[in-house]
């Protein structure tokens, strides 16, 4: 018999609460490393352009560059998921931080390929393990009535910081034969970042009460309420019963039942599907993004041109998730989801099949508004759909299979081009978001309900 979700009084006292300046603090504390995660893997799509000029490295070297780092964000996310439901969020969150920001600080001293490899892998691993966490943290704080949009607008910090790549690479990068070293060195800046949120930041109250801490989540959500000027829950009636709820977790505290756990008769077709749409999404939206500097330059655009153009192409990002964010809400998270992911495999096809630079931009600009709008609404979807026991494995595995997708992603690209062009490349890219897509209607769409807190 599948066990019903559980609505504990934690939960319950969160929901109820207006939004207040304490959640923007969340908010904006874990987006501004979500943004230091955008800026960096952005930023190694303009330096590998870079070093493709001037160190005459080769499109398969190239594609090695990119990919190491989704070998360590694959093992980062299975890892990250495990940990934050083991021992927190906001520690995996902060460690994560100061692990590739220090990676990447060191790259910027790097005199060859083979250490720049290993560098991208550490970055990788903090990077991949700091994600999936994030949308937890935030999911796990927000009212249930504004979660999804919550998210989106969580995700939304990614088009902050990729449109900072983006700057670096048109001003910095060009600027100098050291432009990319640069560069790398402005990277480092999660690592002080990730000082702040340790300190600053509160633990998730939800995981807390999983973990039998309830006086710790009991005061956390006071603090929130007092912020929003509602009279505290009495701690010993809540506590009480949220000790009833705690004890009703559907897994044991062992990773592999957690694991087991996500192909329950409950869960099993959420997984599924989830985990496609993942695959899917980043195969696509790492192959195209990564390479698309490199891509405009091989076609006869010099390195600022190329920049430049993609710098145009990145400010798309922002209104997409806006869409997103006041759409998720509205029609929900399925439809939403699949109407962005459409939007994505058309213009995807256009834009591999265009020429001429309008064209290049226009439909460049509509690859990154639908792409990220997607983006926004997958991270609202997925921690949503998974009891708290499970939430911080749930969002990690799904994000291990994504970033599976995306190793393989930048070493096919090169392939893709000698055999078929722009043209091939793109419309592949177009038919893996039509995929995905298909498969986001096998998620569970849970707009205004309560998370489940067993």
């Amino acid at each position: 018999m599948t066990p019903s979700p559980v609505s504990s009084p934690i939960s319950q006292r969160l929901d109820g609460i207006p939004f207040t300046r304490k959640h923007l603090k969340v908010l904006t504390g874990s987006g501004v490393g979500w943004a230091l995660d955008a800026m960096d893997v952005g930023l190694i799509s303009f330096i590998i352009a870079a070093l493709t000029a001037q160190w005459d490295i080769s499109k398969s070297t190239a594609g090695w560059i990119a990919s190491v780092g989704f070998i360590g964000m694959a093992i980062g996310a299975s890892v990250g998921g495990l940990v934050a439901d083991r021992l927190g969020r906001r520690h995996v969150f902060a460690l994560t931080l100061l692990v590739y920001g220090i990676a990447t600080g060191a790259s910027a001293l790097v005199g060859g390929v083979a250490t720049l490899l290993v560098l991208r892998f550490f970055v990788g691993l903090g990077l991949g393990a700091e994600l999936p966490v994030a949308s937890t943290y935030v999911g796990e704080f927000a009212p249930s009535r504004i979660r999804g949009r919550l998210i989106v607008i969580l995700e939304a910090f990614w088009a902050v910081g990729w449109t900072a790549a983006a700057l670096i690479g048109y001003f910095v990068i060009p600027a100098s034969d050291a432009g990319w070293r640069w560069a790398f060195a402005i990277g480092a800046l999660p690592a002080i970042y990730a000082i702040v949120v340790r300190l600053h930041l509160p633990e998730s109250p939800r995981w807390l009460a999983t973990r039998g801490r309830l006086d710790e989540a009991d005061r956390i959500v006071a603090e929130f309420e007092s912020a929003a000027g509602l009279a505290p829950v009495a701690a010993k009636s809540a506590t009480a019963d949220d000790a009833a709820a705690a004890t009703m977790a559907v897994v044991g505290s062992s990773a592999g039942a957690r694991l087991a756990a996500l192909f329950s008769r409950e869960l099993r077709v959420r997984t599924a599907s989830l985990w496609i749409v993942w695959a899917c999404v980043n195969f696509a939206y790492y192959g195209a993004f990564i390479w698309i500097p490199s891509i405009l330059y091989a076609n006869g655009f010099d390195l600022v041109k190329s920049f430049g153009f993609t710098l145009i192409i990145t400010l798309a990002q922002l209104p997409g998730y806006a869409a997103a964010a006041w759409l998720i809400e509205v029609w929900g998270r399925r439809l939403t989801l699949s109407v962005f992911l459409a939007g994505s495999a058309v213009s995807a096809f256009a834009f591999g099949n265009a020429s001429g630079s309008g064209w290049i931009i226009g439909f460049g600009m509509a690859l990154s508004f639908f792409n990220l709008g997607a983006w926004g609404a997958l991270y609202a979807v997925t921690p949503e759909i998974y009891p708290t026991s499970l939430r911080g494995t749930g969002s990690g595995s799904a994000a291990t299979i994504g970033r599976v997708a995306a190793i393989v992603a930048p070493l096919m690209v090169p392939v893709l081009l000698t055999a078929g062009g722009s043209a091939l490349t793109f419309t592949v890219f177009g038919l893996f978001f039509a995929v995905a897509m298909l498969a986001s209607w096998g998620l569970a769409d849970l707009k205004g309900v309560a998370l489940d807190d067993r």
